[in-house]
């Protein structure tokens, strides 16, 4: 297992290579008048080459580039190019917003989505075809329409919720669980949609084993048989889907902040590419394919344990 980490990490450090020169390549060689822009209209020539010069735009890409990585690998993101503060803590502040609007909508999608596809797989009948239409019809709205819904109906029609805002967990619990209900809410019923069907489709395939049968006819209990033998062997599907959900989330935040007014990563990555705030665009490419990576590899890691068949 040691083996398998240690090689899903040096691939990893090869793919945050990758994407972050490319990254780099694409938006610094493609910005053009960034001193301009951060100046505007009114600036001298000798104002644009001073900033330029001072933000090192001025030198050779690849120059710009080594300079970056060389900070980048200890930890330093470098300097807002319009916030005036570090990359690193604008977007340490930001991160744990965006997180805890994504872990807790992948919490109620995995749950959610487990009840639904066991219950359409073991049940079927108009149960299935239920759950299938409520997944069709979940799958087919948008986020952030949904999110004006919920937003009109709970927050402006019957006040239960704030409709923008966040509140921060240490401030108040019961305050940043009201400030997150109405944006995870948007979240995840596309989340459930999707995440159900795979289960369903997972759970019918372990149902029909031979080894299910033989459980059975050996008088093992129903519920023994469903959440300890079927279930187990459906988990590595609904767990390589909830990963992909996640991911997903991660980049569809970015609507649901700036519809709800949340200071969070997708937030920031709107105003960044907005300003052409560069060094922030950098950073949160790097923070993104960090998290991509600890999910794809702790989701491996839950497939080993839950199902010893996948154990390497």
């Amino acid at each position: 297992m040691l083996s398998y980490v240690s090689k899903r990490l040096l691939s990893s450090l090869v793919l945050l290579a990758l994407v972050t020169t490319l990254t780099f390549a694409m938006v610094f060689g493609g910005a053009d008048n960034v001193a301009q822009n951060i100046l505007g209209d009114n600036a001298t020539d000798q104002q644009i080459a001073d900033l330029e010069t001072k933000l090192g735009i001025d030198r050779p890409l690849y120059e710009q580039y080594g300079t970056w990585v060389a900070k980048a690998v200890r930890g330093d993101l470098g300097m807002s190019w319009t916030m005036g503060e570090s990359v690193s803590k604008i977007l340490s502040g930001r991160l744990p917003v965006t997180l805890s609007m994504v872990v807790l909508a992948i919490v109620i999608i995995g749950v959610v989505s487990a009840l639904l596809g066991i219950a359409a797989a073991v049940r079927g009948g108009w149960a299935d075809r239920v759950i299938q239409l409520i997944s069709v019809v979940g799958f087919s709205l948008p986020n952030f329409w949904l999110g004006l819904i919920l937003v009109v109906v709970f927050a402006l029609n019957l006040r239960w919720l704030p409709a923008t805002g966040y509140t921060d967990f240490t401030t108040s619990p019961t305050g940043w669980l009201a400030s997150l209900a109405l944006p995870v809410g948007a979240l995840v019923l596309s989340g459930i949609a999707s995440a159900s069907q795979q289960v369903r489709g997972a759970m019918i395939d372990a149902l029909r084993q031979d080894y299910v049968r033989t459980l059975r006819a050996g008088g093992i209990k129903p519920s023994s048989v469903l959440f300890r033998h079927a279930l187990r062997n459906a988990m590595p599907a609904a767990l390589t889907v909830l990963s992909l959900q996640f991911i997903g989330l991660l980049g569809g935040a970015a609507i649901i902040e700036r519809v709800f007014a949340i200071p969070g990563l997708g937030s920031i990555t709107v105003q960044a590419a907005l300003s052409g705030d560069i060094p922030i665009l950098m950073g949160v490419v790097v923070t993104m394919i960090i998290l991509v990576v600890i999910v794809n590899i702790a989701i491996d890691l839950t497939n080993a344990w839950v199902n010893p068949k996948v154990r390497l």
